[in-house]
């Protein structure tokens, strides 16, 4: 499975990867407006919240207002598709658990991250679950995968196992820690583990 980003990757490189027997995730940010996107005028000033922190040029997105945000990441997914994507990343869906700027609550989230998998799944597209590992029980039944970052560095893992046990992939990757000190346990509990750099380049040690 390759995971690229939608808008840095034309559908010649989607059709590629399948031609080598690939399945293509989009990277979308769903959750956060990026300023350097092509898009990124498209959406509402009064929904920008607070910067994400660390990534320079991203802000939280008011996800309560999904009747105005709904035309430009339905635009996203549909071009996620038109593409040829297999499936969508959907990045910054776990807003209420951080300071965004706005008082999101955990239902919040859920109705927005509900409404991604449905429109997802009309486009075709199967739906990862990024993160958001505290509301794994609402969502298993909607989300066909998990994507999870440094669960082994935060001893989280274990909220992640009802994906495995319902028959579903759990993707991990390790920023911290070197991979002889979370293969042997990613292998055990089924997860699909990569140790790479936080910059993402193509380096990487699989389990």
């Amino acid at each position: 499975m390759y995971d690229i980003d939608l808008f840095d990757n034309s559908d010649e490189v989607v059709a590629a990867l399948h031609q080598q027997g690939r399945k293509v995730v989009c990277y979308v940010d769903m959750g956060g407006w990026e300023d350097w996107r092509p898009d990124a005028g498209e959406y509402p000033a009064s929904l920008l919240g607070k910067p994400l922190d660390d990534w320079e040029g991203e802000r939280w997105l008011d996800i309560r207002g999904l009747d105005a945000l709904a035309p430009v990441l339905e635009a996203r997914m549909d071009m996620c598709a038109d593409k040829g994507f297999d499936g969508l990343e959907p990045d910054n869906i776990d807003g209420y658990l951080n300071d965004t700027g706005f008082p999101l609550t955990y239902q919040d989230q859920l109705t927005f991250n509900l409404w991604l998998a449905d429109q997802a799944h009309q486009r075709g597209l199967s739906i990862g679950l990024k993160n958001d590992m505290d509301q794994v029980p609402d969502l298993l039944e909607h989300y066909d995968w998990a994507l999870n970052e440094q669960c082994f560095f935060f001893d989280e893992c274990e909220t992640l196992l009802p994906f495995i046990q319902a028959g579903k992939a759990v993707f991990n990757v390790e920023y911290e820690l070197e991979a002889d000190e979370f293969c042997d346990r990613a292998v055990a509990m089924g997860f699909m583990s990569l140790k790479k750099d936080l910059e993402l380049g193509a380096r990487r040690e699989a389990c």
